[in-house]
């Protein structure tokens, strides 16, 4: 029997799983790193961190299952979008990679707006305005800030994508990934020429792109030896993780939505045309569905945001026994819909969608004498939830089906979660079968890429079912959609000020 590998190269960790043809997964492991931050909303990480983390998991999944090195055919790479891994031309690392939620390059999105001609124009080129996740306005950055590492530049790579290198010596991406760096035109499914010259940045800085089910090529020996297995292991295109998550999740047909709830949050929606929000509040990337796109909404912080609090204000309970997301939650759970006025904008590393600031900051707004730690809690809950209905209201305005909602991520397990986001988005959410969303993707194409399945299609329909439904009742629905304007404007009347703030 052969055997398919998802590795999902994320920010807090790296996920790698094992599954058989059925989409049975034999095992599972993970590995952390650590996350830099040299100055306050930067974000960087040492790539190298990445490639032990991968040989790490993948090897003990390769343990835990017990099957032979030989019978692991193919493998699927997934990873956090954006991340600029600056390589010179013996393929040295030139400084840590700077990630999606490094918000230092304001300076040069304005600067990648001008040369295109407008945001108009650039939206025209690429099908998305200049932000400061992006990569592009990296590229930018390092040659505005850094001068004598960017003579040094030869090759810019995203996290999977320098991952993919170590594997087969071969500077690839597929088309998800390359559709969040600003430089693919995304309608053509290829390097927009003419952005790239408007930007003095050389075509071969970048790899070669294909569709996520194509092999980009054999294990090397040295990686084969570094990971345990062999060369005739093939390595396909993979996706950038929210593609890869929305295939783990079975979002590949027209009216499918995935609502994912990690580090960030993520509102995704299938589409079968190139279909782009004239003001840029939402982006239009390439689907890992062959000739398919997808919009997508992002707030920057989602289960991020209580991992904070944990981190920071419920220090007690992480150095106990007990579980500290379980007690948090229970005590949210125990508190009224709408934490009784209690409100949080979850901004703590600025926001995307749809306001695009890096300025905006976290905020608890509504405080009384009454609120107790619970209501913290349930407050953070429902300000991740009210953040993706800002990018749900968009879809709507634009008349995009979306007809089922499909929960993942870390925040789909927990059930008062699912009400919450169920009553914030007036709808239902599903919960599937299967757990790590990215990886499994991942592992799916690459189960396609080794001959298992025709298409990611017919193999998301084979693998993944819904095993839970959550409805919103009536009563938190009519609660949340008179709280959900009021959370609107907050951030408005706030805006100016996070702007001076900044600047203190």
């Amino acid at each position: 029997m052969s055997y398919y590998l998802g590795v999902d190269i994320g920010t807090s960790s790296t996920k790698t799983i094992l599954i058989n043809p059925a989409g049975k997964i034999l095992a599972e492991a993970s590995a952390a790193y650590r996350l830099y931050h040299p100055k306050p909303l930067w974000s960087e990480q040492d790539p190298e961190d990445w490639w032990t983390a991968v040989c790490k998991t993948v090897k003990s999944v390769v343990r835990k299952a017990s099957v032979k090195p030989a019978s692991v055919k193919a493998i699927g790479l997934s990873g956090q979008m954006h991340g600029s891994v600056f390589l010179d031309k013996n393929d040295k690392v030139i400084r840590k990679a700077l990630l999606w939620n490094d918000q230092r390059t304001a300076a040069q999105c304005q600067e990648i707006e001008a040369r295109a001609g407008g945001r108009k124009a650039l939206i025209r080129m690429v099908a998305n305005p200049a932000l400061t996740g992006f990569t592009a306005p990296k590229i930018l950055w390092l040659r505005d800030n850094e001068p004598k590492k960017f003579d040094r530049l030869r090759k810019v790579l995203l996290p999977k994508d320098d991952v993919r290198r170590r594997l087969t010596g071969q500077y690839a991406t597929d088309v998800s990934d390359a559709s969040g760096m600003l430089l693919l035109d995304v309608a053509k499914r290829k390097w927009s020429t003419k952005l790239l010259s408007k930007l003095e940045l050389d075509r071969d800085l970048f790899g070669k792109v294909y569709e996520s089910e194509d092999v980009t090529g054999n294990l090397t020996a040295a990686a084969a030896k570094s990971l345990g297995l062999t060369t005739d292991c093939i390595v396909v295109g993979g996706a950038g993780d929210c593609a890869a998550n929305a295939l783990g999740t079975g979002v590949v047909n027209s009216g499918s939505l995935s609502m994912s709830l990690g580090t960030s949050g993520v509102m995704f929606v299938h589409s079968d045309d190139v279909k782009v929000d004239p003001t840029g509040r939402l982006h239009t990337f390439c689907h890992a569905v062959r000739d398919k796109w997808h919009m997508m909404g992002v707030t920057l912080t989602a289960a991020g945001a209580l991992n904070w609090f944990v981190e920071t204000m419920a220090r007690e309970l992480a150095a106990g026994k007990k579980d500290p997301f379980k007690v948090l939650i229970d005590e949210a759970a125990r508190i009224p819909v709408g934490s009784e006025g209690l409100f949080f904008l979850p901004y703590l590393a600025g926001e995307r969608t749809p306001h695009a600031d890096p300025d905006a900051r976290g905020s608890f707004i509504g405080l009384t004498l009454k609120h107790q730690r619970g209501h913290l809690t349930r407050s953070i809950l429902e300000g991740v939830a009210y953040a993706l209905r800002d990018s749900l209201a968009i879809l709507k305005e634009m008349e995009v089906p979306v007809k089922q909602i499909i929960a993942s991520g870390g925040g789909a397990k927990s059930e008062v979660w699912r009400e919450i986001q169920a009553g914030v988005m007036g709808q239902s959410v599903v919960r599937i079968n299967a757990e790590q969303g990215p990886a499994f993707g991942v592992a799916l194409l690459a189960a396609v890429g080794g001959g298992e399945y025709k298409s990611i299609t017919k193999a998301c329909k084979a693998t993944i079912k819904v095993v839970e439904k959550t409805s919103a009742t009536t009563k938190a629905k009519k609660q949340y959609d008179a709280a959900f304007p009021i959370f609107q404007d907050l951030y408005q009347s706030l805006a100016g000020d996070f702007k001076k703030i900044s600047t203190l």
